[in-house]
């Protein structure tokens, strides 16, 4: 039985929470500005930039031989919900798009199941059943009129989060086979590829503001590049269900940055939704966040 979790990688682990959350609020400052397409390049553009110089300071190699699985996982965990999210943040507020990112949790619940690394049970259907009844109070109860639009945008979250848990067994897989390192400057080099032909599309459109370029090169060095990297790191030290405890704290920061940073309203639908999604992780994951401290308390020296 594996012991309680290193408070270092817990602490780790929420420094990952806020800076994701974050992502949100970035997202919806510099979408407006350079379009999603755009957006979603240069982001990514940063992230490789960055892990690419760490590469050549650590002295490791590329793992081309495994670019199909990068090519997957870049798709999945990258290019696609990057570029969802971004377009999302042209008509959801911050804290929307950061409720909605937790449904990954069950997508990521099937495709372990199919994977052969997860079972279905009662209980973790009801966290389904508790995940959509959220999304529905969100979008039809949050401080934001329902429309056709908006509608839209949060049908991109949500498959941006099933982008995200669709990718979480392959990325598992994967830490056994590559470096922290090279999976995350692999798939962003990849990622890269796939969207510089919509972003040389929409570049003519596009416009600029130096707090939208400062919003991107955040994103693109601290929250993808490092901060995957970070987080791949921490998986080869914790349990899968301990690396999932970012699902139930990243909602919890991106509502709290939109609302401190960008005045977004906290509706009772957006709360009671948010809770629902929430309640669906909890359900499906096992994860308790009470039991985390219970351990650590109990832990003995």
């Amino acid at each position: 039985m594996a012991g309680p979790m290193k408070t270092k990688y817990f602490v780790q682990l929420v420094a990952l929470s806020s800076l994701w959350g974050a992502s949100f609020l970035f997202i919806r400052i510099a979408s407006p500005v350079f379009g999603p397409n755009l957006l979603a390049l240069l982001r990514v553009s940063m992230a490789t930039l960055t892990l690419a110089l760490l590469m050549r300071l650590m002295r490791q190699p590329w793992a081309w031989q495994q670019w199909r699985t990068l090519a997957v996982i870049g798709l999945l965990s990258v290019a696609a919900p990057f570029l969802l999210f971004a377009w999302a943040g042209l008509q959801l507020p911050a804290g929307y798009s950061a409720l909605l990112n937790s449904t990954a949790v069950i997508f990521g619940m099937f495709a372990s199941a199919r994977m052969g690394e997860d079972t279905i049970t009662l209980k973790k259907l009801l966290g389904c059943a508790c995940g959509f009844g959220g999304v529905a109070l969100i979008v039809s109860l949050g401080p934001v009129e329902p429309s056709f639009k908006v509608v839209m945008a949060v049908l991109a979250c949500v498959a941006a989060s099933a982008c995200y848990g669709f990718s979480t067994p392959i990325t598992k897989r994967a830490v056994g086979q590559m470096q922290p390192l090279q999976i995350a400057a692999g798939i962003h080099a990849l990622s890269w590829l796939m969207l510089l032909p919509g972003a040389a599309y929409s570049l003519p459109q596009a416009g600029f503001s130096v707090s939208a370029l400062l919003a991107v090169a955040v994103m693109g060095v601290v929250t993808s590049g490092l901060a995957y990297w970070a987080h791949l790191r921490i998986m080869q030290h914790v349990t899968p269900v301990a690396a999932m405890s970012p699902i139930f704290m990243v909602p919890v920061f991106g509502v709290l940055w939109g609302h401190v940073f960008l005045g977004e309203q906290l509706g009772h639908g957006l709360l009671l939704g948010g809770g629902l999604v929430l309640l669906a992780s909890a359900l499906i994951t096992g994860f308790n966040p009470l039991q985390r401290w219970l351990d650590l308390v109990d832990a003995k020296p």
